[in-house]
């Protein structure tokens, strides 16, 4: 091979790759960073851009799409000392590439972080009941306290969501026996008041029946009375109506206890027969008792 053809050849490949070096074509979705001599030099933006061959470089090459940021699960304490695991997710832009790059060292680790330790302050803040129902609060509070230190590093968040929150295992286990206590808590104290409902229940009904045992007996008292008060009045002084009464009554008396079930053997007093025809034969002579 002659010497002329070999310097041919290397002039060819030189220029190749100075055009190499000096053109670039940056794809939709992206910007570049170009640094001239290791300093900022200019942003290159989607499409044909040129730069100074073996004096310029692209240094960073930045996607200006939304990007989508998986904060991992961690443990929080809340401020009544539960401990609960959560994660996150964001949704963050790149606006301003160079604040982006020579702002902070690795900004997708930087928000990813910032978002951890604000996580744990905001729940930190919170009891656990409160934390677990207040989710769109939380979301809020972290897109707000972020948003400042987003903007110096050049980004945007456009929104952080939250993907879980829930007690540890062991705060689980721990909830599941409270609840489970509270549960056996209210079943006795509503067998408690049943008990003290049914215990007033009978003693209002024991009172009832005191109570109207109690005017019965006034009334038969009453009636006994008024009872004695009409036969005396009706018998006057004289006295064989009342002893006809009194051995009718002595009479029926003995019948119902001798047609008792009950009864195997009567005894009847031995001079029954002299009291009866006593009885009988002084009604019949007017004679008193």
């Amino acid at each position: 091979m002659s010497p002329s053809l070999v310097i041919t050849g290397a002039i060819l490949v030189f220029i190749l790759v100075t055009v190499a070096k000096g053109v670039r074509i940056v794809p939709q979705g992206e910007e570049w960073i170009a640094e001239r001599l290791g300093k900022y030099q200019g942003t290159l933006r989607p499409g044909l851009n040129f730069l100074i061959p073996y004096l310029d470089k692209v240094a960073y090459k930045l996607i200006t799409k939304d990007i989508i940021l998986d904060v991992q699960e961690q443990e929080v304490i809340t401020r009544d000392n539960a401990v609960i695991l959560t994660n996150a997710i964001a949704f963050i832009k790149v606006t301003d590439p160079v604040k982006a790059v020579y702002g902070v060292t690795d900004f997708s680790e930087a928000i990813r972080n910032l978002i951890m330790t604000t996580l744990r302050s905001i729940v930190g803040e919170m009891e656990l009941d409160e934390a677990l129902s207040s989710r769109d609060k939380i979301k809020a509070r972290l897109r707000e306290s972020i948003a400042d230190e987003a903007v110096d590093w050049g980004l945007t968040v456009k929104s952080v969501e939250i993907q879980d929150i829930k007690p540890s295992p062991s705060m689980q286990r721990a909830m599941e026996l409270q609840a489970a206590a509270e549960r056996e808590r209210k079943a006795m104290v509503t067998r408690s008041e049943g008990a003290k409902q049914s215990a007033i229940l009978e003693a209002e009904a024991r009172l009832e029946a005191a109570r109207r045992d109690a005017n019965a007996q006034v009334t038969l008292a009453e009636a006994s009375a008024e009872s004695i008060r009409r036969v005396t009045a009706a018998l006057g002084a004289e006295s064989a109506p009342m002893l006809y009464l009194l051995g009718e009554k002595y009479i029926s008396s003995v019948q119902k206890l001798a047609a008792s079930e009950n009864a195997k053997v009567v005894l009847l007093p031995a001079d029954i027969q002299e009291t009866i025809g006593g009885l009988i034969g002084k009604i019949a002579h007017g004679k008193p008792v």
